[in-house]
């Protein structure tokens, strides 16, 4: 695609199996403000976690492939399943930065992490995968390493029952697990799982860090833009929305979690095995 204005002002790709990816989103619209988001909810097929892993890379080149119709400077896989699934592949086949959110976020536990006892929680793909596990002791190969599927958070995020005595419930019975071990760092190791934070929190305690790798991913991205001289001189965005699901449910979620009007699209992904990017 030709354009007649320079990469800089070329859009961040961000995609997801639904919204949860929405808290990746917001952490870049905080610390580049300056940047035009184009983002990808695959919300229905949500979730991604009991499928498997060759069909979460095939849903994945799908969104990427639709992407990249537009004018993108990065691409940033915001959902655990598809980074461990897929991350390398489209690194492989796309010629612009993409990013994950396993590496981030497993740089951040070990920043807080005090006693190098460290939980992850997220969905049966990605605690399968063991990538958590793999990226934390590759930095650290002394940290002590605690997982557990959480099946059924993601639906409650989709549904929109976060903000419920449903959500309360479903969350400390799903932890009880970790009560009997001592953490003192836990990751949400799904980007659907900070918009159930406080309800996480109130289950691990005080004295337990919750992670979230969307703020150091947000860092992450920003330097490899600043590196590449790709930042965004630009004063006003316009950010785009797209899902294969319902889009005013859609719209609704994003808006309470971002806190501004979106206009979000439903569309239909063509079937594919690999990248054409």
């Amino acid at each position: 695609m030709h354009m007649t204005y320079p990469a800089s002002e070329y859009a961040i790709g961000i995609l997801d199996s639904g919204v949860g990816g929405l808290t990746v989103a917001k952490e870049v619209m905080r610390q580049l403000p300056r940047e035009t988001i184009y983002y990808f909810g695959d919300t229905k097929r949500c979730p991604y976690g009991p499928r498997s892993e060759k069909e979460v890379r095939q849903f994945t080149f799908e969104i990427v492939n639709f992407l990249l119709q537009f004018p993108l400077k990065a691409i940033l896989i915001a959902c655990n399943t598809a980074t461990a699934a897929a991350l390398n592949a489209v690194k492989e086949r796309v010629g612009i930065p993409v990013l994950g959110v396993i590496e981030p976020g497993a740089r951040a536990a070990i920043k807080a992490s005090r006693q190098n006892r460290i939980g992850v929680i997220g969905t049966q793909g990605t605690i399968q995968s063991k990538a958590y596990e793999k990226a934390l002791q590759r930095i650290h190969p002394d940290i002590t390493v605690y997982s557990l599927a959480c099946p059924a958070f993601v639906p409650l995020v989709e549904s929109g029952y976060r903000h419920t005595r449903v959500a309360e419930e479903v969350v400390a019975e799903t932890l009880k697990p970790f009560q009997a071990v001592q953490l003192d760092t836990l990751i949400l190791g799904c980007t659907h799982y900070p918009l159930l934070y406080e309800p996480i929190a109130k289950v691990m305690g005080k004295e337990v860090a919750i992670i979230s790798s969307a703020e150091e991913t947000a860092v992450e991205l920003s330097t490899i833009l600043q590196h590449k001289n790709l930042l965004s001189g630009k004063e006003k965005t316009a950010h785009c929305f797209f899902t294969t699901g319902e889009a005013d449910s859609f719209a609704r979620i994003a808006e309470d979690w971002l806190g501004r009007p979106v206009r979000v699209e439903t569309v239909e992904l063509t079937p594919v095995e690999k990248l054409t990017g």
